[in-house]
């Protein structure tokens, strides 16, 4: 006899979290002269603790594209679509090219990882469009309020706070993303408030 199946639950078409656990009441929508892009690794499109989702949802025009390895040519047609120029979000490493001056931020798409630092390695060594795109690495951080994911640094950031200080930076106006990272605060108290208090944290996503 054919056991019953479990009923699905009821998913948020959004946030694409279950209802009960829907994060579209942290969404802060905001407008952006930057073009922002976020290319997510698969591993984080089902985990609960990922911050791109509200990312994406908060920042107006935003574009989320899920991948490791992408082609070539489609993802350069993306990076500059609109004859936007395309800055990595990226610690400076060796052999990475050297940090061009901003253009204005009308013109700039920021292009985020948004992956563990050792997948975002990954993507980098399987895109080579993307090692050869200009960096913006961000130095002096305050200490993440992420502490639902490990870290091994305090300064290491997640997604989310990482491009709102990267968007403040380009634009000169840091208070005008104050709002993403209040909306954070309250993301990481509700998925804190799922997790057992014994419960290891993961690695932190890029």
């Amino acid at each position: 006899m054919n056991q019953p199946t479990s009923p699905r639950r009821a998913t948020c078409g959004a946030c694409l979290r279950a209802q009960s656990a829907c994060i579209c009441g942290w969404v802060r929508p905001l407008a952006s002269p930057v073009e922002l892009l976020i290319l997510q690794h698969p591993l984080e499109v089902a985990n609960a603790k990922n911050s791109a989702r509200l990312l994406h949802l908060s920042v107006a025009g935003s574009v989320l594209v899920v991948g490791e390895a992408f082609d070539a040519d489609a993802l350069d047609a993306l990076l500059h679509a609109g004859g936007r120029v395309p800055l990595l979000l990226y610690p400076d490493t060796p052999g990475a090219p050297a940090p061009a001056p901003l253009p204005s931020s009308d013109r700039v798409r920021l292009v985020v990882l948004d992956a563990t630092w050792r997948k975002s390695r990954k993507m980098l060594y399987l895109n080579p469009v993307l090692q050869a795109l200009p960096r913006l690495a961000l130095s002096a951080m305050p200490a993440s309020h992420y502490r639902i994911r490990k870290a091994h640094a305090p300064d290491q950031l997640s997604t989310l706070e990482a491009s709102a200080h990267a968007l403040g930076q380009i634009e000169n106006d840091a208070t005008r993303y104050a709002p993403l990272f209040a909306a954070f605060d309250g993301f990481v108290e509700q998925q804190a408030a799922y997790l057992p208090q014994s419960a290891p944290a993961s690695s932190l996503s890029a």
